[in-house]
């Protein structure tokens, strides 16, 4: 995994108001908590940590006070329209201590003809030391039959890294692809649902305009 230097500076101004100046000095209010500590109120660079924060689990090691701490993100804040870092939440965290993150799946391969892959997760909870925490974790659908399921259990792991959630979870299963005609019954459903008039073949639509009225 990645682990990323970035400067800390204490932050003493809270509230909407506080945070706003924060962010217009091109910075951005953070927390650090955990071990114990009382919360600490800091600012960070914000082009540097938007960079940082590219990578899953991105590990932080903070100048802050004098010191080092090395720190996880735990929660980011994100403008919902225009994308930019709002606040984030960061734990601190122990080289050889076990954390629980929420690790990347990559999916690899094509399951067999006519199946349909559905992903039940996009992430995978699980135990890993705080300094080696995988970036993704890969796993191959090649070749997997209709019907087949692959679970947690299933995903071969990095070492040193354990499940955590249960075995049974589901991650991906293959179902079988709509047929042409499956496709074509559920179109002219939705279409009739909307009140929409499919294309009527001119040679039928010039048998009814040669019917007389009554």
């Amino acid at each position: 995994m990645s682990e990323v230097r970035i400067a800390a500076e204490p932050r003493s101004e809270f509230g909407k108001g506080g945070a706003r100046r924060t962010r217009r000095a091109g910075k951005v209010p953070g927390v650090i908590y955990g071990h114990g500590r009382e919360p600490v109120h800091v600012s960070l660079p914000g082009h540097e940590l938007m960079l940082a924060l590219k990578s899953a689990n991105v590990l932080l090691s903070l100048d802050y006070d004098g010191g080092t701490e090395l720190v996880l993100p735990k929660q980011v804040q994100r403008d919902p329209i225009r994308g930019f870092l709002q606040h984030v939440d960061l734990v601190i965290v122990r080289r050889g201590e076990q954390v629980t993150v929420e690790v990347p799946l990559i999916f690899v391969g094509e399951p067999s003809p006519d199946g349909l892959v559905n992903h039940e997760l996009n992430t995978l909870a699980v135990l890993a030391e705080a300094t080696h925490i995988p970036t993704s974790i890969e796993i191959s659908i090649e070749g997997v039959e209709v019907g087949a399921r692959i679970t947690a259990g299933d995903v071969t792991l990095p070492s040193g890294v354990s499940l955590a959630v249960e075995p049974d979870h589901v991650v991906v299963s293959v179902l079988a692809a709509p047929s042409a005609a499956q496709v074509e019954a559920d179109l002219a459903g939705a279409e009739a649902g909307a009140g929409i008039e499919r294309d009527v073949p001119a040679e039928a639509a010039g048998a009814a305009a040669a019917e007389p009225q009554s």
